[in-house]
């Protein structure tokens, strides 16, 4: 399985001299299967370079973690929804009260955006996802509900080389006074089981996660902490925070070391990074 972040920013795209080593689009991920096809993970800004560099393919699908706008941003811009040749599959949960279909036209309508979902010229077909195991071209995936406000799921994708799990926005440690807790009670753990990548949101740092309890996202202390409790292999920290430069973001990793156990490599996500997964 090969992976390219074109996204790597939480909660809104900073653009700008400061933040061009760690990237300023909001999240969006290429996986390409083993055994073939192309599946995207959500569709933030980072969703219009990848569109601009889709070549021949007959059916994309796109899986959507939620539908806050940092996710969905990206999608009126895709250059692949613009040719009728291509099949396009968006994935993405439904609410209590509407599902995907009535969720995502509330954005591509206007006055959000000019072009309505029925007239764009691909095939688009849509998803409520399934909160169990399904398979795509080449790929096993698993979706379920996961801690962050909204309806909101994670992904474990896996093929013939081995597993990915993306977690982008997430926060296991709502509600424990000691965090990690057993596995059993820790959101997002059976998603993340010993996977051989783990992507996962690490916006915060140990001294701001306190004031931002319940907006649904990680201290990078907690994203390693989540890594080691899941016996991940690889963790890559995910969802940038907006106003974290890159300095900023050099000198967190750095104080992050600390945390890591020697067995489990720890890096923070690069958009343009891209990397194999594997078993091996």
């Amino acid at each position: 399985m090969n992976v390219r972040l074109w996204g790597t920013r939480g909660s809104l795209p900073a653009a700008g001299p400061e933040t061009v080593r760690y990237g300023g689009n909001t999240s969006c991920v290429e996986v390409r299967p083993d055994g073939g096809g192309l599946v995207v993970l959500d569709a933030g800004s980072g969703l219009r370079r990848l569109g601009d560099r889709v070549d021949v393919v007959d059916r994309i699908d796109i899986l959507l973690t939620h539908l806050h706008l940092d996710h969905i941003m990206g999608l009126g811009f895709f250059a692949p929804l613009f040719r009728p040749e291509i099949e396009v599959h968006l994935w993405g949960p439904s609410s209590s009260i509407s599902d995907l279909r009535a969720r995502i036209s509330r954005y591509l309508n206007p006055p959000l955006f000019p072009v309505r979902l029925p007239d764009l010229p691909s095939r688009v077909v849509l998803h409520d996802v399934p909160l169990h195991r399904f398979t795509l071209p080449g790929l096993e995936v698993t979706a379920d509900l996961i801690c962050h406000p909204a309806p909101s799921v994670g992904y474990r994708l896996t093929d013939a080389t081995g597993t990915l799990t993306y977690l982008p926005d997430h926060e296991p440690a709502l509600g424990c006074r000691v965090f990690p807790t057993t596995r059993e009670w820790t959101s997002g753990s059976d998603l993340a089981l010993e996977a051989d990548v783990l992507l996962h949101d690490a916006q915060y740092t140990s001294e701001e996660y306190p004031a931002r309890v319940g907006w649904g996202h990680s201290s990078v202390a907690h994203a390693v902490a989540f890594a080691e409790l899941v016996g991940a292999r690889r963790l890559v920290g995910f969802h940038h925070d907006p106003g974290r430069t890159d300095d900023a973001l050099d000198r967190l990793w750095d104080l992050s070391t600390w945390q890591r156990e020697p067995q489990l490599p720890v890096v923070p996500a690069h958009e343009g990074d891209t990397f194999t997964v594997s078993a091996a």
